[in-house]
């Protein structure tokens, strides 16, 4: 039984490493979008390019998260761990030193593969590593300072594009690593699990991989309708069924698809897919346009952006403890509808728009939203399956949210009519955003209609509760337990 408690100095020294580690994923994921508009300056990039720098990043992430929680559990959780850690940092500084936007996006896609060893690995770390008595604020402890390096993300991405240049944004992994990994090898003890064995399912992580490259590969280039566009659609379709196959026929399958014979955890991924598409989409295009349309420097533009992630960091813990009491339907409900409103809110943001009366009602607009329906969301997940299976359960959601992102991005300059150099014109982005933000209304409208008509009112008085109270990641469920249980 794990015996470290968190108020020895070992204790505090595994919290610290693994709030470095995860804060290193998290800061990535926020501040990519602030920097994107000079990314496409500096490096002669089109919009294409641009939606890549995002996705490549994605792809490899979501494909692979659960497979590295599965290598955590076989070889060793810090091994691993401080292997993502030090892959994360040496892709980053590929990333910084990128001369194109072609070994930018292949840069990303290998910082994927790090975040997909990391990730699962700092919250099974403190799991492993905490005395039963302290584990609860340990993990409450990890979700609240790694939202709080959410929250920075935007500002601080904002502050080096402005100041220092886009290209630190990336090279801030490496010194950020250099502390974490020493940390690591030196307080954190070392931990497995003696069930795991030597089969991993490779097949199925590289098919989920390829399956969602391709499909976001088509989405992003359909515009020129040439026959790789639809080769690339037609492979993709077939990777995705050959993942399914694998799935279900392997001895030990990454994902096992019995998970989805619980009718609430397939519909409760469903509204998780709306809501985080939408998510996606939003926070891609709303960077872009302050900076295109509004004419606000990257500072500015990252800093707009922290109310929504502020609420989550404020009141996500409230919101789960409402769930508890109500349930969780009415706020899966309307959540998905505040968001919406904040979303057609953005409408009014335009050529000389003003922060206070046209940004920042739809963000405190939409982070109620968002605070409204992150935790019962979370909440529903770990319900819907078997206890044991909880950490599966989160995994697959995190893993789904991700991928909505993803084809988020590839798919709505396509819907919108947004050409290669769109993001260069402030009039051609501007009339895409509007009708952009309404899709991504719809979407969450569908969600919010979803989670009312199959969502319980009521989880069943045994199953799993989150043990992250405390969220501040717009673009992700949080983690909850070890996604290969």
């Amino acid at each position: 039984m794990p015996d470290v408690r968190l108020a020895s100095p070992q204790g505090r020294w595994i919290l610290l490493t693994t709030v470095l580690g995860s804060s290193m994923a998290l800061l990535d994921s926020t501040v990519v979008n602030v920097a994107l508009p000079r990314i496409g300056r500096d490096l002669d990039a089109g919009l294409a390019a641009l939606q890549w720098t995002v996705n490549a990043y994605m792809v490899t992430l979501a494909g692979l998260i659960l497979l590295g929680g599965a290598l955590g559990d076989r070889f060793g959780r810090r091994r691993i761990f401080v292997l993502g850690v030090l892959w994360f940092a040496a892709a980053s500084l590929l990333c910084g030193l990128a001369p194109n936007a072609g070994v930018l996006i292949a840069a990303r896609a290998l910082q994927g593969i790090g975040g997909a060893l990391l990730t699962p690995g700092s919250l099974a770390l403190i799991q492993a590593s905490f005395h039963p008595d302290d584990r609860g604020r340990a993990v409450g402890l990890w979700s609240g300072f790694g939202g709080v390096g959410a929250a920075v993300g935007p500002f601080l991405g904002g502050w080096l594009v402005d100041g220092a240049g886009w290209r630190w944004v990336f090279l801030l992994n490496v010194p950020l690593a250099l502390l974490c990994a020493p940390i690591a090898l030196r307080h954190v003890p070392e931990s497995s699990d003696e069930r795991a064995h030597t089969r991993f399912d490779v097949l199925g992580a590289v098919l989920g991989a390829a399956a969602l490259a391709l499909l976001t590969y088509a989405l992003i280039e359909a515009r020129t309708a040439s026959w790789a566009v639809a080769l690339s659609a037609v492979a993709g379709v077939a990777a995705a069924v050959a993942f399914v196959v694998v799935e279900r026929r392997g001895k030990d399958p990454m994902m096992p698809l019995d998970v989805f014979a619980s009718r609430q955890f397939t519909a409760v991924n469903l509204v998780t897919l709306c809501v985080y598409a939408a998510f996606g989409g939003f926070f891609f295009l709303a960077a872009l346009q302050l900076q295109v349309v509004v004419g606000w420097s990257a500072l500015a533009a990252g800093t707009a952006l922290l109310p929504t992630t502020v609420l989550m960091l404020l009141l996500s813990a409230r919101s789960g403890e409402l769930a508890e009491r109500v349930g969780p339907r009415l706020q899966l409900t309307a959540g998905p509808l505040f968001c919406a409103a904040g979303m057609v809110l953005m409408l009014r943001v335009g050529p000389g728009a003003s922060y206070l009366a046209d940004v920042l009602p739809a963000l405190l607009v939409l982070g109620v939203g968002m605070v409204t329906l992150v935790a019962p969301l979370t909440a529903s997940v770990l319900a819907a399956v078997d206890t044991a299976r909880a950490g599966l359960a989160s995994g697959v959601n995190n893993a789904a949210a991700r991928a909505a992102g993803l084809v988020a991005v590839a798919a709505l300059p396509l819907l919108t009519g947004m050409g290669e150099e769109a993001y260069r014109s402030a009039p051609a982005f501007d009339d895409a955003f509007g009708p952009a933000m309404l899709i991504c209304a719809g979407v969450l409208v569908a969600g919010s209609v979803l989670a009312f008509t199959t969502v319980r009112r009521r989880p069943s008085p045994d199953c799993a509760r989150p043990e992250c109270r405390t969220h501040g990641s717009v673009l992700t469920p949080p983690l909850e337990g070890d996604p290969t249980s």
